[in-house]
């Protein structure tokens, strides 16, 4: 049965303000203005690409959240599913975010406590939500926000699960937000529900106390728990301005994994929601083609790529963008240095 929407995400949009280029936070006079926020991000890159996706989210029913809106809506975004909070306390999250060059690192203060996506509730939505999408994506950001927060999105989880949508969720762990052991607890209790699971080899050794070496670290989630898809990112940070980027896809039922050659010595204009992009490519691989994890792993290493060149939280790019990168990627011969 054809659904609504080929992919749905849960989590909190968040007023991004950075100073201009380079410039320092405590010195600075200006900010510029961003939307962002981790589902969001991945909700756009695979909007960008071709798939019909929505965000959950609650808003501030002011002109702050009427920014978000429009944003949204301007990536492609659905919002229909986009409530918003009335009451005199309402507010949207902030965050400020300070670009670094070797040796200072990149800097980040939040401003998000008692935010109005804290208020969301599964009783904001209709039931015919839960059978609108063939995938349902959240992070470990949202099940960390607040006790109401993660009663909701597991709730979510779970409904979505029994009307046959495949669960993909990025465990993305922020220590600002709760513990290792924290974290660990709550998401080994939705893991049988999750389909399709991202966790980088230092946050599965660090949260899940995880040993080995990276691949027998995957495997064992599909081991443990019903888990179809295992991915891992593997970033190499050379300075601020210049990384390398790769990843390893695990699929339980080819017993398989799969790599490419990374993307070297990548120009880093600003790294945020860089991982965030990786997924969307995932998940436009695997609905787009099928559940081809080789192509789920070439769409998300090359739009994470690309994300990194690209300033503010959300990717820019289409298809064809993305698929031209992927070929010269593959490319053993002379590579023109402009589209023109």
């Amino acid at each position: 049965m054809k659904k609504d929407f080929d992919l749905l995400s849960l989590g909190e949009i968040m007023l991004r303000l950075s100073p201009p280029d380079n410039e320092r936070m405590t010195r600075g006079d200006t900010f510029s203005k961003q939307a962002g926020g981790a589902e969001l991000n991945s909700a756009t890159g695979a909007a960008m690409l071709g798939l019909r996706c929505g965000i959950i989210s609650k808003l501030p029913a002011n002109d702050l959240g009427i920014y978000i809106k429009n944003r949204v809506r301007l990536c492609g975004v659905s919002d229909d599913y986009l409530v918003y909070d009335d009451s005199r306390d309402a507010r949207l999250g902030v965050y400020y975010y300070e670009n670094g060059a070797y040796p200072r690192k990149p800097r980040i203060v939040y401003d998000r406590k008692n935010t109005s996506v804290n208020k969301i509730s599964i009783e904001d939505y209709d039931d015919r939500l839960f059978g609108a999408t063939r995938c349902f994506h959240t992070s470990g950001i949202t099940l960390a926000l607040s006790p109401q927060v993660r009663e909701t999105a597991v709730k979510m989880i779970r409904r979505f699960k029994e009307q046959g949508a495949m669960i993909s969720f990025d465990v993305n762990f922020r220590g600002n937000l709760w513990t290792g052991a924290e974290a660990k607890e709550c998401i080994e209790s939705i893991l049988p529900y999750v389909d399709i699971f991202f966790c980088s080899e230092d946050t599965a050794r660090l949260t899940f106390l995880k040993d080995g070496d990276v691949k027998s670290i995957m495997k064992s989630f599909t081991e443990e728990y019903p888990v179809s898809l295992v991915a891992s990112t593997q970033r190499i940070v050379h300075s601020p301005k210049r990384h390398t980027f790769g990843s390893v896809i695990y699929s339980a039922g080819e017993d398989r994994y799969y790599e490419e050659a990374p993307y070297a010595d990548i120009e880093v204009v600003d790294r945020i929601g860089s991982g965030d992009a990786y997924i969307s490519g995932v998940l436009y691989g695997l609905l787009a083609h099928d559940g081809d994890c080789r192509k789920a792993l070439e769409y998300g290493n090359a739009v994470s790529a690309l994300k990194n060149t690209i300033p503010g939280d959300l990717i820019s790019t289409d298809l064809a963008e993305i698929e031209g990168i992927i070929r010269e990627h593959k490319s053993t011969g002379r590579i023109a240095e402009m589209d023109r």
